[in-house]
Formats: structure tokens, sequence, C-alpha cells
């Protein structure tokens, strides 16, 4: 069983309540947990950088949370050009590399598939993403994980044909909705309505409802984007 603080926090976090869910944990709480909320905050809101970047650092550098996590402060960087680094490119794909060879099965499937992401949105090499992509959805079905899934078939989605693609995209949405994701659900909003013919009723509903949210949620990219 959990406890106590810990369920809270990550109650907290799929509700996209980052300080809040940082707030609960108390000095004795995971410090892996702790890591995985500042950076997800950061990647959501693009703030606290500098907090994220402390609670990875303070993880054994060796874990394969601490590979991922560095490789996903450092891709985020890159991805939001906020204050680059000369070697984030290499760190990034240096971190996803070696969660993968870390022989925990639940964190290679994470690490496949950011790296994937590296490939297909810094290097624009969508040849080398796919195969990782299919890795991750692999485990991710095989496990059960719709978490995990909403987010590679977001992913995957843009290299299907139109039809595939709005489906998958409304797959991931319904799996993050079911599942009470708020940020991803929000997020998953915003991409299905792009895809969405510019007079579909479907896609200015969805405009009006991810609106509010992203506002509220201070989703920095989504704000931009808008």
């Amino acid at each position: 069983m959990l406890p106590d603080d810990t369920y809270m926090a990550r109650r907290l976090l799929l509700l996209g309540e980052w300080n809040a869910a940082l707030a609960v944990l108390g000095p004795d709480a995971e410090p892996e947990l702790r890591a995985e909320i500042a950076v997800d905050r950061w990647f959501f809101r693009i703030e606290g950088h500098e907090e994220a970047e402390k609670a990875v650092a303070a993880l054994d550098p060796a874990s394969p949370t601490a590979h991922l996590l560095t490789g996903r402060l450092a891709y985020s960087r890159l991805l939001f050009q906020r204050d680059p680094r000369a070697d984030d490119r290499a760190v990034a794909e240096a971190g996803y590399r070696a969660a993968v060879e870390s022989g925990d099965e639940k964190q290679r499937g994470w690490a496949e598939y950011h790296w994937a992401v590296l490939l297909d949105n810094i290097d624009e090499d969508p040849a080398g993403a796919l195969p990782r992509y299919e890795a991750a959805l692999q485990i991710a079905t095989e496990s059960g994980d719709g978490y995990f899934e909403s987010y590679i078939i977001r992913h995957l989605a843009p290299h299907k044909e139109p039809a595939e693609r709005i489906a998958m995209l409304r797959r991931s949405l319904h799996l993050r909705a079911a599942l009470g994701a708020r940020p991803q659900t929000i997020a998953a909003q915003a991409l299905l309505a792009e895809n969405l013919p510019q007079d579909d009723p479907e896609r200015a509903e969805l405009m009006r409802t991810f609106r509010p949210g992203a506002e509220e949620l201070r989703i920095g990219w989504l704000l931009h984007e808008d």
C-alpha cells in the first residue's frame, strides 16, 4: 500500500497540481517521485527548471530514473529553446540509451518513447523514430498501460494516414480522460482540434473546451501556440 503522501502526490500530479503535489511530500518521500513531479511541472508550465534540475541531481546518477529525467530535461531545453546547452542533444540521447539498457522494462519503454520523440521532433528523423515508437507501444500494450499508450499513439498519429491519425488521437484523448490525467487530456484535446477540418463542429467544441483548462493550469506551450 502506498504511503498517504505518495498517494496524494500522485493523484495531484494527474490533476496537474504540481505545486500541491510537491508540497504534500514529506522529507522522507521518494526522491524519484519528487524529481518526476518537478520535471513534469517544468515540461508543462515551462517554469521551475532549476528546481527540477536539483531534484534530478539528488538521485542516484546510475539509476534508470536519473538517466531518463536527465534526458528529458535536455530534450525540453532544446524543444522550447529555453537556454539550450551545447551538449543537450548528446546528453538526451545518452540518458535515453542508458535507461533502455538498464534492464528495467517499464523504464526501457519510456526511454524508447522519449528517444523516438527526440529523433522525431529535434532531428526530424521519422525513419529513426518509428521503430522506437513501435517498441514502446508493444511494451505499453503488453503491460496494459493505457496512460503510457496515450503518449505513444499521440506521437505516432501524425505519421499515419488521416483516418487512422484521427482515430489514434481520439483514443489518446479517451485514454487520458478515463484516467483523470487532466494536463494530458487538455493537450490531447488541443492536438485533436488541430487535426480536424476548420469547419468541423467538433473542432470548435474542442477549442472552447481546452483553452480555459490550459489557462488554469498555465500549460506554457499550449498557451504559446494559442
